[in-house]
């Protein structure tokens, strides 16, 4: 008989798991790139996971978040939680159909992935300081924005990218986009996850702008 296969042996060298298995990750709406975020991280073994987001599936969702035909209707957090099952049968998933509430305890890292500048501040005032690892990513078009706070610089940083509402572009941020932006954002996302767990400096502030091939990192 030959031995089991561990699944996680092409990653072994990049994903540190004794530290990805003594963590709990939040992640705040899981839209076009909250969903891409959620199942790249059971994919990387994350043992325990937090969903949260009010919202359900609509029909324009299959298209441009990776939903199922047969999601439609359903809560975004529990047609997300299923999917990730299919990747994880052990993975602990708790699932808060609502909006971000302060009683709720951020995990050790914390994905912002909501779609307004107001509900991004909200979030970063009541979870931001008690999450050691934040990411925020922004999408429009094909334009996309990632920001990574892991240390005292990037906490004082981060406050200054929530502009007031008037100034932001006009739409919400994933008012026009596609799944392959979507993946893309959730993958840098992700990217500055593990260069954290990693030990590594994390990138605070990067934008990637697909159509003029344009990568800016501040």
């Amino acid at each position: 008989m030959s031995a089991s296969i561990d699944r996680f042996t092409r990653q072994a060298d990049l994903v540190p798991r004794d530290k990805l298995a003594r963590l709990t990750v939040t992640i705040v709406g899981v839209g076009a790139i909250g969903r891409q975020v959620a199942i790249q991280l059971a994919s990387l073994g994350v043992p325990r996971m937090q969903l949260v987001d009010f919202d359900r599936v609509e029909p324009t969702n299959v298209t441009t978040q990776g939903y199922l035909h047969d999601d439609v209707g359903s809560a975004k957090v529990h047609a997300t939680a299923g999917a990730l099952w299919e990747i994880d049968r052990q993975l602990d998933i708790t699932a808060i159909e609502d909006r971000y509430r302060p009683q709720v305890q951020p995990g050790d890292a914390l994905f912002c992935c909501v779609d307004s500048i107001e509900a991004r501040a909200a979030i970063w005032r009541s979870a931001g300081r008690r999450a050691q690892f934040w990411a925020d990513g922004r999408m429009l078009g094909e334009v996309m924005r990632i920001l990574a706070v892991a240390d005292r610089p990037g906490r004082d940083y981060y406050p200054t990218t929530l502009f007031a509402a008037a100034e932001a572009q006009s739409g919400s941020c994933t008012s026009r986009g596609a799944i392959y932006t979507a993946t893309i954002a959730a993958g840098l996302m992700v990217h500055q996850f593990v260069r954290w767990l990693r030990g590594l400096p994390v990138e605070r502030d990067l934008a990637l702008n697909l159509l003029a091939a344009e990568l800016t990192v501040s």
